[in-house]
């Protein structure tokens, strides 16, 4: 997880944090810098991946907890692999309830359902899926689109961030009952690149 300012000291007490940030990789951009030196199974054309969840990360109004002190048990290996279509694989899923989850306070199966309900919440802009070769665009186009195609977000709501000169996410803040709420001043600052590079989903 990457925001402006720091994170602030790991192991903090689950549960106690103020708004969801929901963070939605493209993830022709991640196999382009990433997943293809992995062999990563997202990146095969037949995945047909799009928007995928890098994560639901509890938020601080600055900074966020991480590796959090919980009672709660670890996911399965079943748990974190029936994951997969919305994470991309079940080690992305397990990782981020590792780094992430356990702060929600929740136990992983309230966790991932929480996850899986914010992704099923929030429209993904068609027109991104439609590309059939890599475009360059100012990143507030992505911004502009994920507005249009839902209508009760605000543009300080949601963020879109770049990296290597590629869109990289779309993170959207979230109250912990999943509403759209305004984004704390660490995370609502956008990507300013005017022509940066958007793959085609493969």
């Amino acid at each position: 997880m990457a925001l402006a300012s720091p994170a602030l000291a790991e192991g903090e007490r689950a549960g106690d944090f103020d708004y969801f940030v929901l963070a939605l990789s493209w993830q022709p951009n991640w196999c382009a810098r990433e997943g293809d030196a992995r062999d990563a199974p997202t990146c095969a054309p037949e995945a047909d991946a799009g928007w995928t969840v890098h994560g639901l990360w509890p938020q601080y109004e600055t900074g966020w907890p991480s590796y959090c002190d919980t009672g709660m048990r670890d996911p399965t290996r079943d748990e974190t692999a029936a994951e997969a279509d919305i994470f991309g694989s079940a080690g992305s899923a397990w990782y981020q309830w590792k780094k992430h989850g356990r702060c929600a306070g929740l136990p992983p199966e309230d966790y991932f359902a929480t996850v899986r309900r914010a992704y099923e919440g929030v429209t993904r802009p068609d027109v991104f899926r439609r590309l059939q070769e890599a475009v360059r665009l100012p990143a507030r186009v992505v911004e502009e689109a994920f507005l249009e195609a839902n209508p009760d977000l605000a543009p300080d709501m949601l963020t879109i961030t770049c990296t290597s000169g590629q869109i990289q996410e779309a993170r959207l803040c979230l109250t912990q009952g999943l509403e759209p709420r305004t984004c704390g001043a660490d995370v609502v600052r956008d990507c300013s690149d005017s022509g940066a590079l958007l793959y085609p989903v493969r």
